[in-house]
C-alpha cells in the first residue's frame, strides 16, 4: 500500500489545491501546444477534459483525503452519469484508492489519544493498515489481555478541513473546466459536508455501532465488530477485529452464496427503514466482507448512519405498496410527501417522476427472481434520469434524507449486479411484519 503524508494544517491543504489547478493548467498549455503543431484547432474544453488533467486532480485527492477525497467519491457515485467519461471513470477510482498515512503520523495521532506509555497496552501493534479510506486507515493490534483488535485512526487534519475542503475541491473542479457547467453541486456538496462530519466522529460512529450489534444480536447471519469502549475516542476506534473477505470477491463463489448476500443486504435494508428506524447510508462496497466459513455477512463502518425520520418511513412504504399494487393515486401521494414535487407541479413532471419510479422498483414489483445481471435496469433509470434532470422547467432536488435513501438502494443494485445475484425482493417486502 503507498504511504504519503496527510496535509494537516489549513493552509498546507490550500496550497496543494492551489498547486493543483496551476498543473492542471500547464498541462492544458502544454497539450493545446501539441494539438496546434499536428494541425488541429482544439477547443478550450477538450484541453481541459484531458486524462492526464483528470489523473492529476484524481492522485491530488486522494493525497489529501479526508474531504477532498470524499468530495471525488460523491461526484463518481451520485453523478457520474453527468460527468464527462474521463473524469468519471478516474474519480470512480476514489472509492478504493487511498494512501497510507506514514508511521510518524500515527505515531501522533496514538500518542494524542491515548498518551505517550500506549504502546504498554498492546502485545503487538501492526503500523502497516490492513485498509485505507478516505478519513481513516485501520490496523491491526494484539491487546495485553489478548483481544485481536482493529483499530481505525482518523487523518490528522480531517475534521477541521472539512468545511473549507469542500468548497476549496467544488470551485477547483468547476474553474478547471472539468465538471459540466449546468451541473448543481450543491446538494451534493451540503451532503459531503454533513457526512463528513459524522463520520469524523468516532465517538458517535462507535455509538452506531454498538447500537447495530445489538439490533442483529438474534440474527445469526450477520456479524458486526464489537466495539471497544475502552480505546476509543474521537480520532480512534477500536473494535474487535473481524476477518472474511471483500464482499466483491463473492463475485465467483456459487449462485447460492452470490444470491444470499444480497438478499441478506437488501433485508437489512427493509429491516433498518421500517424496524430499526436506521440507515447506514454508505453504499461502498468496502464496508461489507464475507465469511465463507460461517457464511456471515459482516457489516463495517458505521460513520454515515442516520436516524430515518418517521414521516420518510411512512411516506416510503407507502410509495412501496402503491407500486405493488399499480395505484398510482397513492405512489403521487407519497412522491409528494416525500418531497419529489408538490401539488402544482407539471403533470408532466409528475408522470416522469412516478416513471422513474415504475423502473427503480422493479425488483420489488417482480412476483418472483429478479436477476439483477441481465436487468438493464440501472441504464433505463439513469436515461429517464437524464432526461428528467436536464428540464430546465423541472429543478427540483429531493430532501436530504430522500437522497441518502437513493444512494443505499442504489449502492445495494449495483452490488447485487456486480454479484450477478437472483433475489426475490418481492418476498423480502411482503415478509416485513407491518406489511
Amino acid at each position: 500500500m503507498l504511504s504519503s503524508a496527510v496535509p494537516s494544517g489549513r493552509w498546507s491543504r490550500l496550497a496543494r489545491l492551489g498547486s493543483l489547478a496551476t498543473t492542471v493548467a500547464g498541462g492544458m498549455l502544454a497539450e493545446g501546444a501539441r494539438q496546434l503543431a499536428q494541425g488541429k484547432r482544439p477547443r478550450i474544453s477538450d484541453l481541459l477534459l484531458t486524462p492526464a488533467n483528470a489523473r492529476r486532480v484524481t492522485q491530488q485527492l486522494a493525497q489529501l483525503r479526508g474531504a477532498a477525497m470524499k468530495v471525488g467519491q460523491l461526484l463518481s457515485m451520485d453523478a457520474g452519469d453527468l460527468l464527462p467519461p474521463e473524469l468519471s471513470a478516474i474519480l470512480a477510482q476514489l472509492r478504493s484508492d487511498a494512501r497510507a498515512m506514514p508511521k510518524q503520523q500515527v505515531l501522533a495521532v496514538l500518542q494524542a489519544s491515548w498518551g505517550a506509555d500506549w504502546q504498554q497496552q498492546f502485545q503487538q501493534f501492526h503500523f502497516t493498515p490492513v485498509a485505507a479510506a478516505s478519513i481513516g486507515q485501520v490496523h491491526r493490534a494484539l491487546h495485553v489481555d489478548g483481544r485481536m483488535l482493529a483499530i481505525k485512526i482518523q487523518y490528522p487534519g480531517v475534521r477541521e478541513s472539512i468545511d473549507s475542503d469542500v468548497d476549496n475541491v467544488a470551485t477547483l473542479l468547476r474553474v478547471s473546466g472539468l465538471l459540466p457547467k449546468a451541473l448543481d453541486l450543491q446538494p451534493l456538496l451540503a451532503q459531503a459536508k454533513r457526512q463528513l462530519h459524522d463520520e469524523a466522529d468516532y465517538l458517535r460512529e462507535g455509538t452506531y455501532l454498538a447500537r447495530y450489534g445489538h439490533l442483529l444480536a438474534d440474527t445469526p447471519a450477520f456479524l458486526v465488530p464489537e466495539l471497544q469502549a475502552d480505546l476509543t475516542t474521537t480520532d480512534v476506534l477500536a473494535m474487535s477485529f473481524v476477518g472474511g473477505v471483500p464482499v466483491e470477491q463473492m463475485a465467483l463463489a456459487s449462485q447460492a452464496e452470490r444470491d444470499q448476500i444480497a438478499g441478506l443486504l437488501i433485508s437489512l435494508l427493509f429491516r433498518e427503514l421500517f424496524e430499526f428506524r436506521l440507515l447506514q447510508t454508505d453504499p461502498n462496497f468496502a464496508n461489507y466482507r464475507y465469511d465463507a466459513q460461517t457464511g456471515q455477512l459482516i457489516l463495517l463502518d458505521f460513520g454515515a448512519t442516520r436516524p430515518c425520520k418517521p414521516a420518510l418511513v411512512k411516506a416510503f412504504r407507502r410509495l412501496l405498496v402503491g407500486a405493488l399494487a399499480g395505484d398510482r393515486a397513492a405512489m403521487r401521494a407519497a412522491a409528494i410527501a416525500l418531497g419529489y414535487f408538490d401539488a402544482y407541479t407539471q403533470e408532466r413532471h409528475q408522470l416522469a417522476v412516478l416513471a422513474l419510479f415504475d423502473i427503480a422498483l422493479e425488483p420489488l414489483c417482480h412476483d418472483g427472481l429478479f436477476d439483477f445481471e441481465s436487468s438493464d435496469l440501472a441504464q433505463r433509470l439513469r436515461d429517464a434520469g437524464m432526461v428528467l434532470g436536464l428540464d430546465a422547467e423541472f429543478w427540483h432536488i429531493p430532501p436530504a434524507d430522500v437522497l441518502f435513501l437513493h444512494r443505499k438502494l442504489g449502492g445495494l443494485y449495483l452490488l447485487a449486479a456486480r454479484l450477478k445475484a437472483r433475489v426475490n425482493v418481492h418476498q423480502l417486502f411482503k415478509n416485513q411484519p407491518q406489511f
